[in-house]
């Protein structure tokens, strides 16, 4: 976890800690699964056959459920397909 996306500077596994403390679980939960939604679509690279195409698809629209939650706490928190 980084404290800016624009400076990608660390912050310590307590400081994250006391930040998810006081964010609601079901906000924790979305910001999962939009990150590992990021990196699913960040897999599908080039030309895609069939399957492929229909997985990056399920990917992008779990990225669009994740993000309708963090809009929701707060739109600062929204991640895009090509934040990584």
């Amino acid at each position: 976890m980084t404290a800016s996306p624009l400076v990608p500077v660390p912050i310590p596994d307590r400081v994250a800690v006391l930040i998810g403390s006081c964010m609601p679980l079901r906000v924790l939960r979305a910001e999962i699964e939009a990150d590992c939604a990021v990196r699913e679509v960040h897999r599908f690279r080039g030309p895609l056959c069939h399957e492929d195409r229909a997985d990056r698809e399920q990917a992008l629209a779990a990225l669009a459920r994740a993000n309708k939650v963090l809009a929701a706490y707060n739109p600062g928190l929204v991640i895009g397909p090509h934040n990584s």
